[in-house]
């Protein structure tokens, strides 16, 4: 039986980029797609493990939330010999529309919103590119492109989507 000679995961963590760029494209393929699913099945435990922590630790860590009367952020405690730190962060979303009037009423006594209050403007892509072309233009030097990461997938021509 012939096994073919491929280049493993690990094996492939140890190799020099250059020499990864200068293997065949069916060899990059092969190891995108296993890297791809080795990545899912990591997460998947990954969430499968912290599921089983969460079950193991919630109620004990809400009882020392509770205890220290804080909704969220951290506690520590033991388990034998093992520290547990149960972390909850605090997630804060604000009223725009209440905000605006809040930014309005500042402004109207006279105060500078600016001072108590971060600002940020912003224009979603798809409506900025639904704009017409005199509006586009009138914004334009106000908009800066940045690059995203190149991602490249690589798949047989019966594979490609």
């Amino acid at each position: 039986m012939n096994i073919p000679n491929h280049i493993t995961l690990e094996a492939l963590k140890h190799m020099p980029v250059g020499e990864i760029a200068g293997l065949p494209a069916a060899e990059l393929a092969r190891l995108q797609q296993e890297t791809t699913k080795a990545l899912r099945s990591a997460k998947m435990a990954c969430e499968w493990l912290d599921g089983a922590l969460a079950l193991k630790y919630a109620d004990q860590a809400d009882d020392l939330r509770r205890t220290a009367q804080k909704d969220t952020g951290t506690v520590r405690f033991a388990d034998g010999e093992i520290m547990v730190k149960a972390d909850l962060p605090k997630r804060v979303a604000w009223d725009q529309t209440q905000l605006a009037r809040m930014i309005e009423r500042i402004r109207q006594a006279g105060d500078d919103p600016a001072e108590i209050i971060d600002i940020s403007y912003k224009v979603a892509e798809r409506k900025f590119a639904a704009w017409p072309s005199s509006m586009q233009e009138a914004f334009r030097d106000a908009r800066t492109v940045h690059p995203g990461k190149l991602k490249i997938t690589l798949s047989d021509e019966g594979d490609a989507q």
